[in-house]
């Protein structure tokens, strides 16, 4: 009854990277993140866990991203991967492919890659890819 729905979206803000900071290296979070300054290194959530990305416009992002849930409005140099919710804002640019389930787009918003839908079904290819010897 009152147990937390992983799936859900994270409303708060766990870590702040503030205009003035950088990173080089890898990130690794839980819950809430909100980048306003500089990454150069992947952007990952924690496993079994449904965590939120928040890229303002001012933030960048030069590494792949991974997580469930992402608004972007700033700049990022690599793939991005939500596997639940993407939003795009007017001020977002995206040099890499795009795998998505939902998709909310901004007029604005550039994509220099691929886009490629997830599905609703979370099942591994390999059991859609049976031989004829089945």
């Amino acid at each position: 009854m009152f147990s937390r729905n992983k799936n859900k979206p994270q409303s708060r803000i766990d870590t702040l990277i503030g205009v003035e900071s950088s990173i080089e290296g890898n990130v690794r979070f839980n819950g809430g993140l909100r980048v306003d300054g500089k990454i150069k290194g992947d952007v990952t959530e924690a496993e079994a866990s449904a965590c939120t990305l928040v890229l303002s416009e001012h933030g960048s992002i030069d590494g792949a991203i991974k997580v469930a849930h992402a608004v972007l409005n700033g700049n990022v140099n690599g793939p991005v991967r939500a596997s639940h919710y993407l939003e795009l804002q007017s001020k977002s640019r995206i040099v890499g492919d795009v795998h998505y389930q939902t998709l909310e787009m901004h007029t604005g918003a550039v994509i220099e890659g691929k886009l490629v839908y997830l599905g609703d079904d979370k099942e591994s290819p390999a059991k859609d890819n049976k031989t004829l010897e089945d």
